[in-house]
């Protein structure tokens, strides 16, 4: 498929409900209404429909069932791709997944590969093993969840078939507060080392934990150049990317032709 010369995304970051999915649907779904139509992709923080919580069990859903079925029914209505992550239960096991849902209702997914052991997810989840690439208007597009931005290896920009593996880098998180500034700092990183766009959507507020959020949700160019920054507050934010200045500089500086090959075991 032939590139769109721009993508309209939308960044979403919002305080979460803890624990109660029917109030963070409904207060998502008034808030996606405000999105003006023609954005292509919106995204919402990591375990929107929950916040990021380890009762696994109390919390879980199977696939198809009501956060699919809502991101279905808002993805029709708002004629965009959503993007944000749940809590799924397949086989006996617990996966934090990011779903990616069209308009026409295909659901594709990914399963976060780097589990927060000091908030004990890896001994409540099970990691994921395969990293797809999404393709949206024809540009293509990897994502992370949370705690995958402190390893670049897992994201790294490949070659595949002789063309650069993806165009954008997408981190959905409950980044807290406490460690924003590697947040901050490790977003552009992304962008730079991998001559991509990158995107972070982290919430705000204070979960049933105690612990503070304070958003800092941004994009990034594939120099690393800040395009959107959102402060400590409920907000949506569009950025729009562009296709033909981003080839245009892997064009005059092609260091991805230098990159390390490596495989991942």
């Amino acid at each position: 498929m032939i590139k769109s010369p721009q993508l309209s995304i939308a960044l979403v970051q919002t305080a979460l409900y803890w624990k109660d999915k029917v109030a963070n649907l409904a207060m998502l779904e008034e808030k996606l209404w405000q999105i003006e139509n023609g954005v292509d992709l919106i995204i919402l923080p990591e375990m929107f429909p929950t916040g990021f919580s380890m009762d696994a069990e109390e919390l879980a859903e199977p696939m198809n069932l009501d956060v699919c079925k809502w991101m279905r029914q808002m993805a029709l209505q708002k004629k965009a791709t959503i993007a944000g992550s749940a809590i799924i239960q397949l086989d006996g096991k617990f996966y934090n997944r990011l779903l990616w849902v069209s308009p026409d209702g295909m659901i594709q997914h990914y399963d976060k590969r780097h589990l927060f052991r000091m908030a004990q997810e890896d001994q409540t989840f099970t990691a994921g093993d395969r990293l797809p690439i999404f393709e949206l208007n024809g540009w293509k597009i990897c994502p992370q969840v949370c705690y995958d931005l402190r390893f670049p290896v897992w994201s790294r920009n490949r070659m595949v078939n002789g063309e650069i593996g993806y165009d954008l880098i997408f981190y959905i998180a409950s980044w807290p507060a406490a460690r924003v500034s590697a947040w901050d700092a490790l977003l552009p990183a992304r962008a730079i080392e991998n001559l991509a766009y990158s995107i972070g959507v982290n919430r705000i507020g204070e979960d049933g934990n105690g612990i503070p959020y304070n958003g800092h949700s941004a994009a990034y160019d594939y120099k690393g150049t800040q395009l959107r920054f959102l402060e400590e507050r409920e907000q949506i934010s569009l950025v729009t990317l562009d296709s033909k200045s981003l080839e245009s500089f892997r064009e005059k500086f092609p260091a991805w032709m230098d990159a390390d090959g490596f495989v991942i075991r």
